[in-house]
């Protein structure tokens, strides 16, 4: 596995996903669809610009790679590495001008990834985790990220995106867990997770995830020293409920709450 490579297809893709977006954000005439009938899900033309100049650079550094995207699906690859890129994550966010958005970029195994991207072109804040490391680069310079570390419930700080969190059931186990912390917010998408990665929360909560929601999330959370798994402690990568600490005190605790509706 050629790290080095990786890493700077990474960077190359988020340069390309920046250059195709900021153009487009706070725009007034964005052409949106939605991709479901009956609900609200946003698709722009900036995700599918995104995506596809991800994947050009893919095409041309790393064709042998297989990708998972939200917009255009999976290519299947042959080399063992899947890319998992979310070209606009928290599309909601993005249309109402808010800069809480970003673009989610992962290399993955079967096992899971090995090396993920947050970035966030606006603020110009770009996370990375991956090969025992994990920094940020932004208006402030760049520096390491670690997590809070352990930390009790009563102190802990909550995030999720939405306020019904999922189905009924999983929106009580999540009042269960938010009933016993300090702070809980809502709205922040992917860039919630940066914010346990850089040590500034301790837990974010989700549930329907797809894999190229969580797999950078995971890299980065991970190489800061924080901990992601699903509702029963296990394997995260592939979506569904999710649960990111900042470290293993609020993990054990939010899970033995979760595990009562769960």
């Amino acid at each position: 596995m050629d790290r080095k490579d990786i890493v700077e297809t990474a960077h190359e893709m988020a340069d390309a996903a920046r250059r195709a977006i900021l153009p487009l954000f706070r725009g007034t005439t964005l052409a949106t669809e939605s991709k479901q009938t009956g609900s609200f899900d946003p698709v722009t033309e900036a995700d599918r610009a995104a995506e596809r100049a991800m994947r050009d650079v893919l095409m041309r550094r790393r064709p042998d790679d297989a990708v998972l995207g939200e917009e255009f699906g999976e290519k299947r690859g042959t080399s063992g590495l899947t890319w998992a890129l979310d070209p606009i994550d928290g599309t909601r966010a993005f249309l109402s001008g808010t800069p809480t958005w970003g673009v989610l970029i992962a290399a993955a195994t079967d096992t899971g990834p090995v090396y993920g991207l947050i970035d966030q072109p606006y603020i110009g804040e770009r996370f990375e985790g991956g090969f025992g490391a994990a920094s940020m680069t932004g208006p402030n310079g760049a520096r390491r990220l670690t997590t809070l570390g352990d930390r009790s419930l009563k102190e802990a700080i909550l995030f999720t995106t939405f306020p019904e969190v999922g189905t009924e059931a999983e929106g009580e186990a999540f009042q269960a867990v938010s009933a016993e912390v300090r702070l809980t917010r809502f709205g922040m998408d992917c860039y919630a997770y940066a914010l346990i990665a850089m040590g500034q929360i301790d837990l974010v909560i989700e549930a329907g995830l797809n894999p190229y929601d969580i797999q950078a999330p995971i890299a980065v959370i991970e190489a800061a020293g924080g901990i992601v798994t699903d509702w029963s402690g296990g394997a995260a990568h592939l979506g569904g409920r999710v649960i990111a600490a900042a470290g293993r005190a609020q993990h054990e605790a939010a899970l033995a709450l979760l595990a009562r509706f769960a």
